[in-house]
């Protein structure tokens, strides 16, 4: 399938059915591998305790190396879950790595014509801007069934997925032990306000992702990013990637998540992660903020990929314009 694209302006994403107590989530392991079985019946307690009636993917538990079964038998289940009738919904156990390489072997026109809620990120990244390029489905960037479920991020997820509510992304304000707010502040980098499709998720992913058929247009998009446990220096390549291949060029914001764990190295003449950040994105003069509840973060929001959203990079607040479920 070509790259689905709004440019025309003679389409519009679509959006998945919206999900109901009883419905039936199909779950699938598109990366690494699980080794505990523990951890399978955890996730599958929690999607009952959501109300959710949990069909296992033949090939969940499989081991190829550190991946959940091989190529073609991961991309198999996800392709399955989408053609079964009786499942209406498809939710990723977990990331580590191994998405990028079972999208050759997604049916993406099969995807197209059984649209449904597909869920996950960190690694998962990859199919929900895939998907989202390939068929126009809205995806879900949000927590893997693997998860921690607090009440944040559970309550975000159902107020995207189950309620079908035109979200508004804004942090908790919360003064704990100090006179003023140090968690979850939000930091300016570009005033302004912006409109466009969001595409986005993890940095790694989708700078891996450059260069691909499977990435989303960025033209007139708001840009959203986050990651994990990474050295400066490779935040700094991986931005780098982005503003070279022209992507950063093209979107009308950059809304950035938590980047957990991402600290410079001791020593003189290191890079803060703002510096960074500051340095990619002022000379592009387009709204943008940092520390949005995205990503490797207790407090989890559910972002959908390829709804319309608006941005107020001064208030630091991300809202969807319309449900991204019908």
């Amino acid at each position: 399938l070509p790259t689905y694209s709004l440019a025309s302006g003679t389409s519009r994403p679509s959006r998945p059915r919206r999900l109901r107590t009883g419905d039936t989530v199909g779950l699938v392991a598109p990366a690494s591998v699980t080794y505990e079985s523990l951890q399978l019946q955890l996730a599958v307690e929690r999607l009952e305790a959501m109300g959710l009636v949990v069909k296992i993917g033949p090939h969940v538990m499989d081991r190829f190396g550190y991946l959940a079964g091989t190529d073609a038998d991961r991309a198999d289940d996800i392709n399955a879950a989408f053609a079964d009738q009786q499942v209406d919904a498809v939710f990723a156990l977990r990331g580590g790595w191994g998405a990028s390489r079972i999208l050759p072997y997604l049916d993406f026109a099969l995807i197209r014509d059984n649209p449904k809620v597909f869920l996950g990120y960190s690694d998962i990244t990859s199919l929900l801007n895939a998907i989202y390029a390939k068929t126009g489905l809205i995806t879900f960037h949000g927590p893997n069934v693997m998860s921690r479920w607090n009440p944040f991020t559970y309550q975000g997820m159902r107020d995207v997925i189950f309620e079908a509510k035109a979200a508004q992304y804004q942090n908790p304000l919360v003064i704990d032990d100090d006179l003023v707010v140090r968690d979850h502040r939000i930091q300016t980098i570009n005033s302004g306000k912006a409109e466009g499709q969001l595409i986005g998720g993890n940095l790694t992913l989708m700078s891996a992702l450059v260069g691909t058929p499977y990435l989303p247009s960025a033209d007139g998009a708001i840009l959203f990013l986050e990651d994990v446990g990474e050295a400066i220096y490779r935040v700094d390549r991986m931005m780098t990637q982005l503003r070279l291949s022209g992507l950063l060029d093209r979107v009308s914001g950059i809304v950035f998540g938590h980047f957990t764990g991402v600290k410079p190295n001791p020593g003189l003449g290191n890079f803060s992660l703002m510096d960074i950040l500051r340095q990619h994105c002022e000379p592009l003069q387009v709204p943008c903020y940092f520390g949005a509840m995205i990503g490797h973060v207790d407090q989890q929001s559910t972002v959908p990929v390829g709804a319309r959203a608006e941005m107020d990079a001064d208030k630091g607040v991300l809202s969807l314009r319309e449900p991204a479920v019908r």
